[in-house]
Formats: structure tokens, sequence, C-alpha cells
């Protein structure tokens, strides 16, 4: 079973946030979660992707966008090393790229997901577009100890709701978010999945609208590179700002990426580039008595 790792919101190796790939031969159903959850624990990166292809609809129709027959409807699922996550946007990039790469599927492809269907778009120059949810933000106050877990006062701070279950907290700049420094142990305790930290672009000559860095200890990440989800909420928050639906954010630390947005009301157009970095082998495969 070949298994992938994907440099995504990149075109550059070794940056953007890696994502691990498999494509499962079996069309019918995923193997079992504990082997889904130690493949990922293996791999221990930020998300690694299981994807199969859905069997073809049973009356052979097409849907006008080239599937005739079904090849380009796959269910998806995402796991961090420690559990299972209801949306991913790295991680879907990410197989798009493989899915593409290897020839197998071409132009639009449709992902069956926990979060409904999710449809990639791939581009001339390499870059997909993903069609995701658009997070619904609401101001909050901000928890207390927030600002101690985090290292920095907030400006504001709101809820994305249950969807991505991250807390939105608007730094006073770019640099603040840079130079954050978290804590957490604590942080974990103060959001379902965990925080953006997010301000605006110092420089917007750069190529980017905003800043943001993304910790998620919650659900065993401390800090994810790139998370293609946060540009959900992120969207929106700097749309109404900006006064533009569509941006640029950069997100990341050590490893940095670039994530287009195009807010269309409760839909959010998220586009960038993937490279694969690792193409290799499974050498202990789901087996069905396992």
């Amino acid at each position: 079973m070949r298994i992938r790792t994907v440099d995504a919101f990149t075109s550059i190796p070794f940056q953007g946030n890696p994502a691990g790939v498999l494509l499962l031969d079996d069309t019918a159903r995923f193997p079992e979660d504990i082997w889904l959850q130690q493949v990922a624990a293996e791999l221990n990166l930020a998300e690694t992707a299981f994807a199969h292809r859905l069997p073809a609809p049973a009356d052979g129709g097409g849907d006008g966008d080239g599937d005739r027959n079904g090849d380009n409807n796959w269910a998806l699922r995402w796991f961090t090393p420690t559990t299972e996550v209801d949306m991913c946007g790295h991680g879907t990039l990410a197989t798009a790229h493989v899915l593409h790469t290897t020839g197998a599927a071409t132009g639009l492809v449709r992902f069956t997901t926990r979060s409904g269907v999710l449809v990639t778009t791939a581009h001339p120059d390499g870059s997909f577009t993903m069609d995701f949810p658009t997070a619904p933000l609401a101001p909050v106050a901000a928890p207390a100890g927030l600002a101690e877990a985090l290292g920095a006062e907030p400006v504001s701070v709101h809820d994305a709701g249950d969807l991505v279950g991250d807390l939105v907290v608007e730094c006073r700049s770019e640099q603040v978010v840079r130079g954050l420094t978290p804590d957490f142990k604590a942080l974990a305790a103060l959001s379902g999945r965990g925080v953006i930290a997010t301000a605006p672009a110092e420089d917007p000559t750069r190529g980017y609208d905003f800043a943001s860095r993304c910790f998620f200890p919650g659900v065993g990440i401390d800090e994810d590179p790139v998370t293609g989800s946060a540009h959900t909420a992120l969207a929106p928050f700097w749309s109404a700002r900006l006064g533009r639906t569509e941006l640029t954010g950069l997100q990341g630390g050590a490893r940095t990426g670039l994530v287009r947005t195009s807010l269309h009301g409760d839909r959010t157009h998220l586009s960038g580039h993937a490279v694969t970095v690792l193409d290799g082998e499974l050498l202990h495969p789901y087996e069905k008595n396992h």
C-alpha cells in the first residue's frame, strides 16, 4: 500500500503543512478505526488522510462535470496522532494533489466527509480550490486565563462554532502573533479544538492580507503550521474588516504557507498548492482479521 507525505499550501518542499495520504483499495468501507488511528499515530503528522473511491452511481449517470462513471467521488477521513477530526483543509488539499498527480482523478473531485460533501477543483497552474462551509462567528468574552495561556492580550475573541471548534483571537499586530509562546497545557482547557491567533499583515505588499498561527493542544497538535479549516473562520473575520471577499492569509511559525480565500456566503473557497515530499510503501497494511 502506497503512503505519501504531502506538504500542503506551498509549492516549496519542507514548507506548508505536511499531511499523510493513503488511498485505500476497498471501495465499500474504511478499515477499522483502530487501524486508521495507529497509522496516523505512526506517521505522527498533524493529520493523516484516508480516502477510498466510492462506487459509481447505480444508474451510471454523470454529473455534468466529466464524472460520467463516478470515478471522481471519494470518501475521506482525517486523523491526528490521537483522534479523528471533523474537518481538515490541508489533508483535503493533499489528497486532491495525490489523486491528480497519480492519475486517479481529474478535474473536479467530490469528497464525502464528516463535514458533508467537499468539492475540490484542479487548476492548470497546479493549484487546487476547495469548497468548504463557512464557520459562523460569534463575538464572545475572553475566557479567564486566555491572555496568560496565549501570552498576549486579545483585542477581540470570536467563537467559530461547533464544526471548527476554535476560538479566533485577534491580536494587536502581526509581530505579536509571530512572537507567541503559548502555555499549551493551559490553552488546551480553554476551547474545543484550539485557538487561532491572528492579526492584519504589517505590510500587505508582501503578498498577504493577514497572518495567523493555530494551536490545537487539545487534539494532540501544539501548533499546526497551515490550517485550511481555520481559514473558513479567518475568511469572514478579515473580509468584514478589510471590505474584500478575496484575501490571502499567511500562517505559520517555523513553517509557513499561503491560503487564498474567497468568501461566498455560507461557503468559503480555499486555494493553494501542494508538493509530494515522500512516497513509500506501508509494509503492514490493514488485514480484515486485524
